[in-house]
């Protein structure tokens, strides 16, 4: 196993970076070229949604470099999502994402959010009229687990499960999930969340590790912070690779989300930087702050939920 990687509980290897490929633009050409980009300087792992309407650049572009013998296909770790409208026929959704990438499997399937839409909900976000008022998730996850058994995918996981949400989901499911992909960064640490994780052998993937500057939900609060920027003037780095880093030295993976050649090179730099008991106990102290997307879908439509923790705690 590469030092690059790390091993989850369903036995394969998964990258520590990955390339998130949410973009409101949605622009397949400069998708498929981030991806191309990306693979040059040694991104591995890929992320895509239904929803982010990714899926069909970023097969194309991992299709070619594959043809092309860039890189062979086992090289690659690609994930993709089950959309909130899906949760009826998890096979059938996949199954759709496979023909939308043009792959024969994925390496890992998530479901997106704790949440269940009427199969028509199509928006990243959606009305009050969307929501369904019940998710059986013990069905959803019978389904997941079927997509596994048919060969479909590698792994299976979770993504924005709350702790109440992974104890919930471990009492009934045979196949435990991989990976709970959540926001984490060093201004929201997820401490509670990452110890549930932890002691049930899961992996956490943090997206947003940054704060998701650029995103309507996202702020750069961390890239500004006055703690991460002297740190990385202290090792003649920048606030991001900071705090890239200390997600790694956490355990976790992450998921950075930048199409620009140079912030791929650099978010990539991380790998190569150290920080010191002391910067990670002085990042530990740091007021928290959530940034989330969750956030922004409850404050932004007429959802039923009034706060991110009402939609992960609720019984649905």
């Amino acid at each position: 196993m590469r030092k690059d990687e790390v091993r989850l509980n369903c036995g394969i290897t998964i990258p520590v970076i990955g390339l998130g490929t949410y973009s409101s633009h949605n622009d397949r050409v400069t998708t498929e070229k981030a991806v191309h980009s990306a693979l040059k300087m040694g991104y591995r792992h890929f992320d895509a949604a239904k929803i982010y309407g990714s899926e069909g650049a970023v097969g194309n572009a991992l299709r070619m470099a594959i043809e092309d013998q860039i890189i062979p296909r086992e090289d690659v770790f690609l994930t993709s999502k089950l959309w909130s409208g899906d949760h009826h026929d998890p096979v059938s959704a996949l199954k759709h994402t496979l023909r939308n990438l043009g792959m024969e499997y994925i390496d890992m399937y998530l479901v997106h959010w704790p949440i269940k839409l009427k199969p028509w909900a199509c928006n990243a976000v959606p009305k009050e009229e969307d929501f369904e008022k019940q998710l059986d998730m013990e069905t959803t996850w019978e389904g997941m687990q079927k997509c596994l058994d048919l060969g479909l995918c590698r792994c299976i996981g979770v993504s924005n499960f709350s702790t109440k949400k992974i104890e919930h989901l471990l009492d009934f499911a045979s196949v435990p999930p991989a990976v709970n992909q959540v926001e984490m960064h060093p201004m929201w640490r997820q401490r509670k969340l990452r110890e549930i994780c932890g002691k049930h052998d899961i992996h956490v993937s943090g997206y947003s590790p940054l704060g998701g500057p650029g995103n309507a939900w996202g702020s750069t609060a961390v890239v500004k912070n006055p703690l991460i920027n002297s740190i990385a003037l202290k090792y003649k780095a920048t606030p991001a690779q900071v705090a890239l880093k200390w997600g790694l030295t956490r355990g976790a993976s992450v998921i950075v989300k930048s199409f620009n050649p140079d912030r791929l090179r650099e978010n990539m730099g991380s790998l190569d930087l150290k920080l010191d008991d002391e910067d990670l106990i002085e990042i530990e102290q740091l007021e928290e702050r959530k940034i989330m997307r969750g956030d922004f879908l409850v404050n932004n439509t007429t959802s039923p939920y009034k706060t991110l923790e009402e939609l992960w705690d609720s019984e649905i």
